[in-house]
C-alpha cells in the first residue's frame, strides 16, 4: 500500500476518534481535514460526494468517507477506510451493550440510566426540528411529513417505514417539470456492485427463511434496513424501535433509549447504535454469542450504503442531472422528518409520564438548541448524575 494511503487511514483513524455531532459536523471536520489540510479531493467533490450520499440509502457521513477512500485509492481502500471509520464507535457499542447484560444478570438495576432516557427523547425531537426545518420547505412537503408521521406513529410494522418513503419521493417525483432542465450524456453504467448488493440481500432473505438462526435473521433484518433507510441514523431510531422492541421484544424500552443516548456521545457514525441492538438481540445465546450478534450487525447495515455509493459513483455526475430524481428528494426528505417526528412520540411512551421526565426532555432540547454545549456532555453530565443518585 502507498505511503498516502497510510496517511490517508491515520486520518480517517483520527476522524473516527474526534467526529463528534452527527452527520453535518462530520462533513465540516472531512472539510477542514481532507479538502483544506491534506487536499485529497477538493471542496466541490467533496458537496457533491456528500449530496449523493444524501439521496442513496444508509448513512450519509460513512458513505461520504467511504467514497474519498474510493477516490483516493479505489476500492482496497475504500474498505479500509469504511472499518477504520466504524470500529471505535461499535466496539464502544458492544462493550456497553455486554455491560448491560452483565448488570442485569447480577441483577443490577439499570438506575443509572433513568436520566439519560428522557435526554434521549429530547434529542431525537431536537433531530426532527432540526431536519425537518432545513429541507422541508413547501406546503406538499409539510402535508407529506404530517401524514408521514401519523401513519408511522399508527402503523408500527417494520415494512411501513420503507413503503412511506417510496411513497413520499413518487409523489414529489410526479411533479418533476418543477426542476431545471440540464444538458445530459449518456451514462455508462457498470452493474457488478448493484448486483453484488441486490444478491447479498437475496441470499441473506433465503438463509433466513429456511435456517431462522437468530444470527442470520438479524443479519438479514439489518441489511435490509440499511438498504431501505433514507435521511440518516435519526430515521433509522422509530424503524429499530418498532421491529426490535415492539415487534420483536429483542429489547426493552429502557435498554433502547440508554443505548441510543450513549451513542450520542460518542464520535463516529450514528448508526453503530445497531452494534448494541445485535449484541442485546443475542442475549439468549450468551456472551460469544453477543460479540458474534455485534459484529454481523454492523457489517449488515453498513454493507449495502457502501455497495451503492460505489455503484452509483461512477455516473453520478449524469444521473444527477434526471429532473426526477431531483424532485424525488423532497417526498423523500419530508418522510424522514415525519418519522423522526413519531420517534420521539413513539420513544416517550414508556417513559413514566411526570412532570420531571417531561421537563428532561424540554431541558435538554432547549440545551440544544440554544447553546453550544456539546451533546456527549450532556450525556456524560447524565450518566454521572445517575450513577449518584440512582433513584
Amino acid at each position: 500500500m502507498r505511503p498516502r494511503n497510510y496517511i490517508f487511514l491515520k486520518d480517517v483513524a483520527s476522524l473516527s476518534l474526534t467526529a463528534f455531532g452527527g452527520p453535518q459536523a462530520h462533513i465540516a471536520m472531512m472539510l477542514r481535514l481532507m479538502v483544506e489540510k491534506r487536499g485529497y479531493i477538493t471542496e466541490k467533490e467533496l458537496l457533491e460526494l456528500n449530496a449523493l450520499c444524501q439521496i442513496l440509502p444508509g448513512p450519509s457521513s460513512t458513505q461520504t468517507i467511504t467514497a474519498i477512500g474510493f477516490k483516493v485509492g479505489g476500492p482496497n481502500l475504500a474498505y479500509l477506510t469504511l472499518l477504520v471509520w466504524i470500529a471505535p464507535a461499535a466496539l464502544i457499542m458492544i462493550a456497553a451493550a455486554l455491560i448491560i447484560s452483565f448488570l442485569q444478570g447480577q441483577g443490577a438495576p439499570l438506575g443509572f440510566t433513568r436520566f439519560i432516557q428522557p435526554m434521549a427523547v429530547g434529542f431525537v425531537a431536537f433531530a426532527a426540528w432540526r431536519i425537518s426545518s432545513k429541507v422541508v420547505y413547501t406546503k406538499s412537503g409539510i402535508v407529506i411529513m404530517v401524514f408521514s408521521a401519523i401513519l408511522a406513529f399508527f402503523f408500527r410494522s417494520p415494512w411501513v417505514f420503507p413503503l412511506l418513503l417510496l411513497l413520499g419521493g413518487s409523489l414529489t417525483a410526479l411533479r418533476f417539470q418543477k426542476q431545471p432542465v440540464l444538458e445530459k450524456k449518456p451514462m455508462k453504467v457498470e452493474w457488478a456492485n448493484f448486483l453484488l448488493f441486490l444478491g447479498v440481500f437475496i441470499a441473506a432473505a433465503i438463509l433466513g427463511r429456511f435456517t431462522q438462526l437468530r444470527a442470520v435473521l438479524l443479519f438479514e433484518n439489518f441489511y435490509r434496513n440499511g438498504s431501505l433507510i433514507f435521511g440518516g441514523g435519526q430515521v433509522l431510531i422509530p424503524v429499530m424501535y418498532t421491529e426490535f422492541v415492539e415487534f420483536k421484544g429483542y429489547l426493552n424500552p429502557k435498554e433502547f433509549l440508554s443505548g441510543f443516548a450513549l451513542v450520542q456521545a460518542l464520535p463516529g457514525p450514528v448508526f453503530s447504535f445497531c452494534s448494541y441492538i445485535g449484541t442485546l438481540s443475542m442475549r439468549p445465546y450468551g456472551w460469544g454469542s453477543q460479540i458474534l450478534g455485534g459484529v454481523v450487525t454492523t457489517i449488515a447495515i453498513f454493507l449495502p450504503g457502501t455497495f451503492l455509493i460505489f455503484f452509483v459513483i461512477r455516473f453520478w455526475e449524469e444521473l444527477r442531472k434526471y429532473r426526477v430524481i431531483q424532485a424525488s428528494l423532497e417526498g423523500i426528505n419530508a418522510v424522514g422528518c415525519g418519522m423522526v417526528c413519531a420517534a420521539a412520540i413513539m420513544l416517550y411512551h414508556p417513559i413514566e409520564n411526570t412532570p420531571y421526565n417531561f421537563g428532561l426532555v424540554v431541558l435538554t432540547f432547549g440545551l440544544l438548541q440554544w447553546t453550544k454545549i456539546p451533546a456527549p456532555a450532556l450525556i456524560l453530565t447524565g450518566l454521572v448524575v445517575g450513577l449518584l443518585f440512582p433513584g
